[in-house]
């Protein structure tokens, strides 16, 4: 399986599916990369305006635009 593409700390996009419930879009910031066997990455992060923190998989986020550089 190839590497995580997000880092620690990166500010990403969260892009909810239509099974996702009622998880808000916006930005979040990683937490922890999380391993796993299947073949999309997972990832914990925190919702910025929130506080709240949920398991992503990399395909639900996108690197954020507010990312500086």
């Amino acid at each position: 399986m190839p590497p995580h593409g997000f880092t620690i700390g990166q500010s990403v996009e969260f892009v909810p599916g239509r099974f996702d419930g009622s998880a808000p879009r916006g930005t979040y910031t990683v937490l922890r990369q999380l391993p796993n066997d299947a073949t999309d990455r997972e990832y914990r992060v925190r919702n910025l305006r929130d506080g709240h923190e949920r398991v992503v998989r990399e395909s639900q986020i996108r690197g954020s635009a507010a990312m500086p550089g």
